[in-house]
């Protein structure tokens, strides 16, 4: 029986989904974080997750816990934001050497839950959240916005559906992504060293040392064809930021446009589908010992409106006013 329903998880109000033998735990007054997603049929732990955890604890880092969804996400140099009809300065919340602006805010904000319900095929929740002056970032992007967030579970997994409506009277830069949290060990009772990361991948994004886009794209070396054919332990190592351009794999014969993550004692997978508008991939690992790694799904460019390449290349777009921008993604498991 598919069900949703008001829980309360160490002080934290969520929204429980329960549908085709998954469970969703959805934080909506933390950026509408799903803060627990589980297989529960195949002893899976999908996103970082711990027991003892609280609201206090994630909200200090909300990008590292969960499925966080960031506008605008990673680095934007020197705080600047260039869009076609303005020139914003962002507040640099990173300190030197990066002296970046990074994440934004939306993932830390508290969304209104629209509704919630299930019936013989799923279990959706809708949230949203309206940017205006209220917020305390509109000081740095006046931009009014509406965030309409669809989570849906059923037996083919968990979708997510991000949404975005301009309400301003000014172009809308639009860059999404989430800092997706895959726990590690994900089988109960597995080992890091048995988990793989499949990410298909194009030419890699150099970085300089403020991990800002030097604009130069390289050939796949022997490191970076780890991800592309299966063999990358994405744990027990630093990985920091290796950015690359995305590109499509198979998955059981079928074209694939994601990230598949194997334990290969049990042959267990976490595939992770993303739709087309996700046109980049980050892999970070938060120095590789702390139980988590990040394949990050970008719909553009580390500070791409600020770069001299064109927007087809670094996937960063605008809308106008009372346009929507949508993106959406679908994590689901196999043996």
């Amino acid at each position: 029986m598919n069900t949703t329903q008001q829980i309360e998880w160490n002080g934290t109000p969520c929204i429980e989904l329960c549908a085709g033998g998954y469970r969703a735990w959805i934080a909506y007054e933390i950026g509408a974080n799903v803060i627990r997603f589980r297989d529960e049929e195949r002893g899976m732990e999908i996103f970082r997750y711990r027991e003892d955890n609280n609201a206090e604890h994630i909200k200090q880092s909300p990008e590292v816990w969960g499925l966080p969804t960031l506008y605008l996400p990673n680095r934007f140099a020197d705080g600047v934001l260039k869009t076609s009809d303005a020139v914003y300065q962002l507040p640099v919340n990173e300190a030197a050497p990066y002296n970046n602006h990074i994440h934004g805010f939306l993932h830390k904000r508290a969304h209104t839950v629209v509704e919630h319900h299930a019936d013989d095929n799923c279990a959706v929740l809708k949230t949203q959240y309206r940017y205006d002056e209220n917020d305390p970032f509109f000081e740095y992007l006046p931009i009014r916005f509406l965030a309409e967030y669809t989570f849906t579970l059923s037996a083919c997994g968990l979708e997510h559906k991000v949404r975005l409506t301009n309400l301003s009277d000014k172009m809308m830069p639009i860059s999404v992504a989430t800092h997706t949290t895959i726990n590690t060990p994900f089988v109960d009772g597995g080992k890091e060293e048995d988990i793989r990361l499949t990410v298909p991948i194009g030419k890699r994004c150099e970085l300089d040392e403020r991990c800002l886009p030097t604009q130069r794209f390289i050939d796949l070396k022997l490191y970076d064809l780890e991800y592309k054919n299966g063999t990358k332990c994405p744990v027990l190592q630093d990985i920091n930021n290796d950015m690359y351009f995305a590109e499509e794999t198979e998955l059981e014969g079928q074209s694939f446009y994601g990230a598949i993550v194997e334990d290969t004692a049990s042959g267990k997978r976490i595939c992770y589908q993303v739709s087309p508008e996700y046109k980049f991939w980050i892999i970070w690992n938060d120095r590789g010992f702390n139980g988590y790694f990040c394949p990050e799904p970008m719909t553009a460019m580390i500070d791409a409106p600020n770069l001299e390449l064109p927007r087809e290349t670094t996937g960063y777009r605008e809308i106008r006013p009372h346009d929507t921008f949508e993106a959406n993604q679908r994590f689901f498991t196999m043996d």
